[in-house]
Formats: C-alpha cells, sequence, structure tokens
C-alpha cells in the first residue's frame, strides 16, 4: 500500500484522538471547578456531566469513577507545580545555591497562590475514601527532585558546608539514604536533613499562608516569605541564617 493510501485511514484516528483530548480537557476543566465550589470531597461525575450537558454515561466513558478523575486532577496539578519548580531550576542554572533555592520556593509559592484549590487537592487534608495510585508517585516527586538537583549541583560546586552533622537514629538514616538515592548523588546525609527541613518549611509556610492561619497576625506575607526563604536559604548551605536574613532584594 502507498503512502498516499495510508492518508485516509490515519487521518480519522488523529481526529478522534484530538476530539477526545479536547473533550477530556472539558470534563477536567469542569472538575476544577467543582474543586472550587464544592471541594474535592464533593466531586461529582454527574454534576461535571451536568455542567457540561452531557449524558453521564458519556463522561463515565472517559472517566470510569470519581477516583480516576481525582487522579487526573492531582496528575496535573503536580505536573504544573512541577513544571515551575523546574523551570526555575533551569533559569537559574550556575547562579549561586541561595540564590536558586529563593527562586524555586518564590515559583512554588506562586503557584500556589494562583491555584489554591489544586494546592490544597495536593497538598491539603486527603480526599476521604480516596487512596492515590502508583500512577501519581512520579509527578508528585518532580518539584522535590528539582530542589534536590540544587541541592546536589551546590554541593558539588562546593557552595554549600556540608558540617560535622550528629549521629541519628538507624530508621532516619535509612530515610536520608532513601532521599539521597533518589536525587541527590554524594550529598551526604547532613545537607540531605538539612535539604528536608528546609523543603517541608516551605510548604508549611505556603499552607499557612493559604488556608488562612497568619490572618490577622501577618499583615506582609511577602515579606515574611523573603525573611523564610534568606533563613532557609543561609540553614541550607551551612551559615549563619541571622546574617542573611532581611529577605530578598528587589
Amino acid at each position: 500500500m502507498s503512502s498516499t493510501d495510508a492518508v485516509p485511514t490515519s487521518a480519522p484516528r488523529t481526529a478522534r484522538a484530538r476530539a477526545r483530548a479536547e473533550l477530556t480537557a472539558e470534563i477536567t476543566n469542569a472538575a476544577r471547578r467543582q474543586l472550587t465550589e464544592v471541594g474535592a470531597a464533593a466531586l461529582s461525575l454527574r454534576a461535571v456531566a451536568r455542567e457540561l450537558g452531557m449524558a453521564s454515561s458519556a463522561v463515565y466513558r472517559y472517566f470510569p469513577s470519581r477516583d480516576e478523575l481525582l487522579t487526573a486532577l492531582i496528575v496535573d496539578a503536580y505536573d504544573a507545580v512541577g513544571a515551575a519548580a523546574e523551570a526555575a531550576e533551569r533559569d537559574t542554572d550556575g547562579q549561586p545555591t541561595v540564590a536558586r533555592w529563593g527562586a524555586l520556593a518564590t515559583a512554588v509559592r506562586a503557584w500556589a497562590s494562583g491555584h489554591p484549590n489544586e494546592y490544597a487537592l495536593i497538598y491539603g487534608s486527603p480526599v476521604p475514601g480516596y487512596a492515590a495510585p502508583p500512577d501519581t508517585i512520579d509527578p508528585a516527586a518532580r518539584p522535590a527532585l528539582a530542589f534536590l538537583r540544587v541541592v546536589a549541583d551546590g554541593m558539588a560546586r562546593g557552595e554549600i558546608d556540608a558540617g560535622e552533622g550528629s549521629p541519628r537514629p538507624p530508621v532516619l538514616a535509612g530515610d536520608l539514604g532513601g532521599i539521597r538515592d533518589a536525587g541527590a548523588p554524594g550529598v551526604p546525609d547532613e545537607v540531605v536533613a538539612r535539604a528536608l527541613l528546609v523543603w517541608t518549611q516551605l510548604f508549611g509556610m505556603i499552607s499557612f499562608e493559604l488556608f488562612g492561619h497568619l490572618h490577622n497576625v501577618v499583615h506582609d506575607y511577602d515579606a515574611l516569605f523573603d525573611e523564610l526563604v534568606a533563613r532557609t536559604g543561609a540553614y541550607l548551605v551551612g551559615q549563619d541564617s541571622s546574617r542573611s536574613s532581611g529577605g530578598r532584594k528587589s
């Protein structure tokens, strides 16, 4: 069969695939609007179908269950924040570790501020009755792996003081080794531990801000975030954080 003979049979498949992708996007966009209105726990395929003017059976052909739709939303959210972190990592290549950390932290916070409901879906309270499948593991790791690459690069360039460290319980030492194996080759336990504390503090800060825990307590979230970035950056590289407080200069 000639190449021209093959065109009529391949073209319809391409059109079907395009139509399917467009309708899948419409369904997930409607589901994101539901996240805003009713939250993840109340997400309903039937409600999504009603909003789109579709029969429920048609939506079920794309997402056979609520959990599969939730998984798609979770994967999309992790991929989005992962892409933001990776862009900051890539755009700051060659810059000092503290500056790279600040750019990456700022990118994650900016994504979270622009997508609070999706942030809550992946970093907030678990959805009752939902168990995340293995499909979410690799997307969930993307932001952290971008950060670990920054740490590993800073260590390789001699910008991070490993310090002497201290003995740790065997289980924790094993966990730190697992993180090192996943994305920070050659980084000693002391620095991996610092990186883990810095990373979790970032998300604690973002969550307190987005979920209202700092309302009427802090009146300048940007200033507090700059303070966090400066102090955690200094701690990450093994400097005296008091010398780096006061935020980043704009």
